[in-house]
C-alpha cells in the first residue's frame, strides 16, 4: 500500500532514495556528545580533516551555533533538503538535540529533519521527536540476538543501571523494536544501519533484516566495519562480500548502496 507522506519523504532525502542523492544534500549537527552504550567497534577519540567516518567531527555546536549553522549552510547550497543530527554521540541520550531540532523545525519547517539513533531511548523520545519535526529516523541495529549483541556491546546504559553481556543486548533489541515500530505507526520513514562484522554478525544480518523489515522499517545499511576499537585487529569485508549479502536480502528489505559512513558534521552531497 502506498503511504504518500512517507513517498514525499524519500523523494528529496538522499539517504533513502539514489537518484535524490544526485541532487539533494543534507547537513548534520555535530550536537550531542554523550552516549548510553559501548559499541567495540566505536572509537571517537581522533579526528582528521580527511576521515570520513560516523562519530567524528571537527567541534562540537550549541543549538544556537547549529541554528547559524544551518541558515549558513542552506544560504550557500540551496540543494539542502535535511537537517539530521547523528552525533557524535547517541543524539536521544542528549537533550542539546531536541533543543537543535526544534529551533531548526520553527526558522526551517520546510526541510526534512532527520535523527540517527541507537534506539535505546527511541519509543519514549517519539512523541517529542514528531513535534519538533522528525519525519526520517535511522536505526542502528547491529543484532537481533542477545548472544549475537553481547559480542558487539561492552555495555547498554539505561535508567541508571549498567547491562552487559546478553542482557544489556537483549535489551537494546527490544528498545529498538519498540521504536521502530511506534516510528512507523506515526508515519516517519525507518532505515536500519547494520554494522557487517566478520565473524560476529555476518551470518546473522539475514535475521536482522526479517525482524527490523517486520517491525516496519523501508529499507537496511549494511555499513562494512572499519576496524577500530576493540575490533581494530579484524579485517574489514571485502566489498564484493558486502555487495553479495546486499544481494541476498535485497528480496527481504530494500537496500541502501549509495552510503558514504557520512561524518556528524558532514554537509552537501553525498559525494
Amino acid at each position: 500500500m502506498r503511504d504518500p507522506a512517507c513517498e514525499e519523504i524519500t523523494r528529496e532525502h538522499p539517504c533513502y532514495n539514489k537518484a535524490a542523492a544526485r541532487w539533494f544534500g543534507r547537513v548534520h549537527l555535530p550536537v550531542a556528545p554523550d552516549c548510553n552504550i559501548k559499541c567495540r567497534y566505536c572509537t571517537r577519540l581522533y579526528d582528521c580533516a580527511n576521515e570520513n567516518r560516523p562519530g567524528v567531527t571537527s567541534r562540537l555546536m550549541t543549538p544556537g551555533e547549529a541554528l547559524q549553522h544551518v541558515k549558513r549552510v542552506v544560504e550557500r547550497d540551496g540543494r539542502i533538503r535535511v537537517v539530521g543530527v547523528a552525533g557524535p554521540g547517541e543524539p536521544l541520550a542528549n537533550k542539546a538535540t531536541m533543543h537543535t531540532l526544534q529551533l531548526v523545525h520553527h526558522r526551517f519547517p520546510e526541510l526534512i529533519k532527520c535523527i540517527s539513533t541507537n534506539g535505546l531511548l527511541l519509543a519514549e523520545k517519539l512523541p517529542a521527536l514528531r513535534e519538533a519535526g522528525v519525519r526520517a529516523v535511522t536505526v542502528t541495529v547491529n543484532a537481533v540476538s542477545p548472544a549475537v549483541g553481547s559480542r558487539i556491546y561492552d555495555y547498554v546504559s539505561y535508567r541508571g543501571q549498567v547491562y552487559k553481556g546478553t542482557a544489556g543486548a537483549g535489551l537494546l533489541w527490544r528498545a529498538q523494536h519498540a521504536g521502530i515500530r511506534l516510528a512507523r505507526e506515526l508515519g516517519m520513514v525507518v532505515k536500519v544501519n547494520s554494522v557487517l562484522i566478520p565473524g560476529v554478525n555476518d551470518d546473522h544480518l539475514e535475521e536482522v533484516a526479517r525482524a527490523v523489515k517486520a517491525a516496519g522499517a523501508h529499507v537496511m545499511n549494511i555499513i562494512p566495519l572499519i576496524p577500530q576499537g576493540k575490533f581494530a585487529g579484524l579485517l574489514p569485508p571485502p566489498p564484493e562480500r558486502v555487495n553479495l549479502l546486499r544481494q541476498k536480502l535485497s528480496p527481504i528489505i530494500e537496500q541502501m548502496t549509495h552510503c558514504r559512513r557520512c561524518r556528524a558534521d558532514a554537509a552537501g552531497l553525498l559525494t
